[in-house]
C-alpha cells in the first residue's frame, strides 16, 4: 500500500465498524492528527451512525459478489500488477516507499498501523500463530520503516502463515471493516452509485482512513467544499472528477513524479465512459499494461 503513516481507526472486533483513536501516548513517535482531518474523519463516522437505516434499504452496489470481486481485482493491478487478488495473502516486501513491510491482499504495512492491528486482531482469536512472536517488533516499528526485531524471519513466517484459512479470512475481515465497508457505506450516504463507491474504496486504500491532511476523510471534506455530492443536489460525474483530481494531486504532492495509472487510465475511464455503476465488462490500464474483467 503506497502511503504514508497515518494513524488509522482501529478496529476491535475487525468484523465491527466501532472506531477510536489511537492516542499520542500510545504512539509516542506518531505525528500529532490534524485538528480539521481528526474532525472530518469524527464526522464522517457520525453521519455514517446517523444513515445507518438508510443505508441498509439501499442496493448493495459494490458489496454485491461480482461487483466486490470486480473491486478487489482493479485495485489489485494498482498495488501489484495482477487481477488475481486471492493470490496476494502470503504477498510481503518493502516498496522502499517509507512504510516497512507491506503484505497481503491490500498491503497492510508495518509502518502504518494496519499490519499490528490485523496481527494483533488474529492473535487475540488464534494464540500462539506463526506471526504472534512478531508483536513486540511490529509495535516497535509502527510508524516507520525500520526491520528492527523484523528480520530476518517475519517474511517467512508471514507466507506461512497466510497458507491457513484463518488468517486468509483475518485479512479478509480487516479489508471489509477498515477499508471496504465504511467507504461503501459513507458513498451510498453520498449517493453515488458503484463506480463512486470503487472510487472511494480505493482512495481508503491508498490513502488510509487516518486522521491527518491526506488522508481519505480529509479528502472527501476537501472536495465536498469545492463541489455537492449527489445526495447534496449536484451532478455526480462532476463532484467525481474533482474527487479524482484531489487525490491525484495528494499523489503527486507525495511524489511529483508517481505513477498516477489508477487515476488516469482506470477510474477516469470509467467515469468518462459513464459507467456509474460499473458494469461489466471493463478494460483499463495500469502502467502501461492493459487488464480486463470477464
Amino acid at each position: 500500500m503506497k502511503r504514508s503513516y497515518w494513524p488509522i481507526f482501529a478496529l476491535a472486533p475487525l468484523a465491527a465498524v466501532a472506531f477510536y483513536f489511537v492516542s499520542p501516548a500510545t504512539q509516542p513517535d506518531e505525528p500529532q492528527a490534524d485538528a480539521k482531518s481528526q474532525n472530518a474523519a469524527t464526522r464522517a463516522m457520525e453521519e455514517l451512525k446517523e444513515a445507518e437505516d438508510l443505508i441498509a434499504d439501499l442496493p448493495p452496489g459494490l458489496a454485491a459478489p461480482d461487483k466486490k470481486e470486480l473491486a478487489r481485482q482493479i485495485v489489485a493491478t494498482a498495488e501489484n500488477s495482477t487481477r488475481k487478488w486471492n493470490t496476494l495473502y502470503g504477498h510481503i516486501d518493502d516498496g522502499g516507499d517509507g512504510d516497512g513491510y507491506c503484505g497481503g491482499i491490500v498491503g497492510f504495512c508495518s509502518g502504518t498501523l494496519d499490519m499490528l492491528t490485523l496481527v494483533e486482531s488474529y492473535t487475540k482469536e488464534h494464540p500462539g500463530n506463526g506471526l504472534a512472536g512478531y508483536l513486540p517488533a511490529l509495535r516497535k516499528v509502527n510508524g516507520s520503516d525500520s526491520h528492527e526485531g523484523l528480520d530476518p524471519g517475519f517474511t517467512a513466517a508471514w507466507k506461512k502463515e497466510s497458507e491457513i484459512p484463518a488468517f486468509r479470512e483475518a485479512q479478509d475481515a480487516a479489508d471489509n471493516s477498515m477499508y471496504f465497508k465504511p467507504a461503501v457505506d459513507l458513498a451510498k450516504m453520498d449517493g453515488l452509485g458503484t463506480l463512486g463507491q470503487f472510487i472511494y474504496y480505493d482512495a481508503m486504500v491508498l490513502h488510509g482512513p487516518g486522521t491527518e491532511r491526506n488522508s481519505f476523510y480529509e479528502i472527501r471534506e476537501r472536495v465536498m467544499a469545492k463541489a455537492d455530492t449527489k445526495a447534496e443536489g449536484g451532478d455526480e460525474t462532476t463532484y467525481l472528477n474533482a474527487f479524482l483530481d484531489t487525490c491525484r494531486q495528494v499523489m503527486q504532492e507525495s511524489k511529483s513524479d508517481r505513477e498516477t495509472s489508477r487515476i488516469d487510465t482506470a477510474q477516469r475511464v470509467f467515469l468518462r465512459d459513464g459507467n456509474l455503476e460499473l458494469k461489466a465488462p471493463l478494460t483499463w490500464q495500469m502502467y502501461g499494461e492493459t487488464f480486463r474483467s470477464a
